[in-house]
């Protein structure tokens, strides 16, 4: 069985942001492989934020269908939802390693996944959360 890895939110940003055209290349090459392999896994937060950021904040951005084709297609990876299991989850995140609310509902949903890492430019690159390493993808 191949390990599974959470997608934080700015790898998939970064796979369609022309602005940034070395990050974009390397997020989409480990995009390819995670879809390759059937191992990525992202959380209904993730798709939530990518869409408000693809369409609002991203200069070029997406227009509205495009970023929804993505979800629609991303939901393949079944995301996990933000139901309180997770929110629970996250509470304990937060007061075990003083991290932002919403980093901890990443490291919740991930947990809550069985992934074995977080692909995140956000997170301390090599820091470990519940067991899961933190890979940055641009270092």
């Amino acid at each position: 069985m191949t390990d599974s890895f959470f997608i934080d939110t700015n790898i998939l940003v970064y796979s369609r942001d022309s602005s940034e055209p070395e990050k974009q290349k390397k997020a989409s090459a480990l995009l390819e492989k995670l879809w390759q392999n059937n191992s990525g896994r992202i959380s209904i937060q993730v798709c939530n934020e990518y869409y408000v950021t693809v369409t609002q904040k991203l200069d070029p951005g997406l227009d509205r269908e495009e970023a929804w084709d993505d979800i629609v297609l991303l939901s393949s990876w079944k995301p996990a939802p933000l139901d309180f299991k997770t929110i629970q989850k996250a509470k304990q995140v937060q007061s075990e390693y003083n991290l932002s609310w919403w980093d901890s509902l990443i490291i919740s949903a991930a947990w809550l996944l069985n992934c074995r890492g977080i692909y995140s430019e956000d997170l301390n690159h090599g820091q470990k959360y519940l067991d899961m390493e933190i890979i940055n993808p641009f270092i």
